[in-house]
């Protein structure tokens, strides 16, 4: 198989064993391209394996993130439901534990990652949304956010804006002062660097947000 159809992959281990394992494991499927972290490109995989995602896990994360990969795997052998949330937030799409990766799973999470897709185990999927769930009841409700950053309030006005009224009928039908309309979309706009009202409806618009 030609090299341009196969998927680039960059491995990173904790330690040089788990290094060479999965490079033994992976050399000889068709579908892998192993290339090397110096001479890759950030539209490769970024393979990496931990026994434990401790400092050296998260180590190894930044140190992809700033080289610009965005295509991340995660192996680790142990991972808290709080350390799942650091590794997405550290860019990892696709997560396996050691025990229940095979060379035939390393292609599998390899190829969602190449594509754009996420793959987590399902039990590390339902604490995740849990935890997400319980962010979004006890941290961003009480404080009028939604997960999407924009309140009831912003999503009522943006909404309006979005069917064509002006600053004062939204006031009107809002039952607000017409400077806290104002006041409103100049937060939105600022908050997600938007340019103008418009630009802030397109926005919304395409992220889903109204």
């Amino acid at each position: 198989m030609h090299e341009q159809r196969r998927t680039p992959v960059v491995v990173r281990a904790t330690d040089p064993i788990l290094q060479n394992g999965v490079h033994m494991a992976l050399r000889t499927r068709p579908e892998i391209w192993l290339v090397d972290e110096d001479s890759a490109t950030t539209e490769a995989v970024a393979l990496v394996v931990t026994d434990r995602f401790d400092e050296r896990g998260s180590q190894l994360l930044r140190t992809l993130q700033v080289r610009g990969f965005t295509r991340i795997v995660l192996i680790a052998g142990e991972l808290e439901d709080a350390e799942i949330l650091t590794a997405v937030e550290g860019g990892v799409c696709a997560v396996a534990r050691r025990s229940e990766t095979t060379p035939d799973v390393l292609v599998r999470l390899v190829k969602a990652a190449a594509s754009g897709e996420g793959a987590l185990p399902p039990d590390m999927l339902g604490r995740l949304l849990n935890r997400v769930s319980r962010l979004q009841r006890h941290v961003l409700e009480p404080r009028g956010l939604h997960l999407a950053g924009i309140t009831n309030r912003e999503t009522e006005v943006l909404k309006l804006v979005a069917n064509g009224l002006s600053t004062k009928e939204i006031a009107d039908q809002l039952c607000y002062s017409q400077r806290t309309v104002k006041s409103i979309l100049h937060d939105v706009t600022n908050r997600f660097q938007l340019r103008n009202r418009s630009h802030a409806v397109a926005y919304a618009l395409r992220e889903g947000l109204i």
